[in-house]
C-alpha cells in the first residue's frame, strides 16, 4: 500500500488516494527524498489533493531533510516556475507555520518574494507573515527582492513594511530618508 499511495499522489489521482487512505494508508508517508505526500501535492499545486491529505490528518508542519515544509514547497516550484497562492492559503488555514526557516534563515515570505510570486506574497502578508523578519544575513524579504526588480512584489513589501513601522495604511509615497521608491501600478485585467 506504501508504494501505491506514493504513486497515486505523484499522479494526482485524488480518488485513488482517498480510497487508499480509507483502507489505512499513511497520510504522512514519505518518498525516497523525504518529502511527505502533502509536500508533494503542495509542490505541484494540487489543491484537491492537499485538501484530501489535510482532512486525513497530514502533518502540515512536517519537514524534509532540508527543512522544507509543504508551505515552502507551495510558495515556489522551480520545475514549474511558479507558486500556488490557493494552496498556500489552505496550508495556512490548516495551521502551517509561516515563519518556519530553511537554509540561512529563509522564511516562506522571503522565498516567495525572491521568486517574484506576487500572489503568494499577498496571501502570506494578509495572513500575518512577518514582513520585517530577517535572515541570518540581516536581510528582509524587501531587501532581497529589490535586487531582482520584481516591481509588484517590491511595492507589496514596501507598503506592508510601512504599515508595520507605523507609517499608516496609505503610505506608498512615504520613504525612509535617502531612499527612492517608485510605485508602479499593475495593469488591470479585463
Amino acid at each position: 500500500m506504501f508504494n501505491e499511495i506514493l504513486d497515486a499522489v505523484a499522479a494526482g489521482d485524488v480518488i485513488k488516494t482517498q480510497a487508499l487512505l480509507a483502507s489505512g494508508a499513511d497520510c504522512n508517508a514519505r518518498n525516497d527524498a523525504g518529502a511527505t505526500l502533502l509536500m508533494q501535492a503542495s509542490s505541484s499545486g494540487n489543491l484537491p489533493m492537499v485538501e484530501v491529505l489535510i482532512k486525513a490528518g497530514a502533518d502540515v508542519n512536517a519537514t524534509d531533510e532540508m527543512g522544507w515544509t509543504a508551505l515552502m514547497k507551495a510558495c515556489f516550484n522551480d520545475e514549474m516556475d511558479r507558486g500556488f497562492p490557493e494552496v498556500v492559503q489552505r496550508l495556512i488555514d490548516a495551521g502551517a507555520d509561516m515563519e518556519a526557516q530553511i537554509v540561512y534563515g529563509t522564511r516562506p515570505l522571503m522565498l516567495a518574494a525572491g521568486r517574484g510570486e506576487a500572489g503568494v506574497v499577498d496571501v502570506l502578508l494578509k495572513a500575518g507573515a512577518d514582513v520585517l523578519a530577517k535572515n541570518e544575513g540581516g536581510r528582509t524579504a524587501l531587501m532581497m527582492v529589490k535586487e531582482k526588480f520584481y516591481v509588484e512584489v517590491i511595492n507589496q513589501l514596501h507598503e506592508a513594511e510601512m504599515k508595520v513601522i507605523g507609517e499608516g495604511p496609505n503610505c506608498g509615497t512615504k520613504n525612509a530618508p535617502g531612499s527612492n521608491v517608485v510605485t508602479f501600478l499593475k495593469p488591470q485585467s479585463h
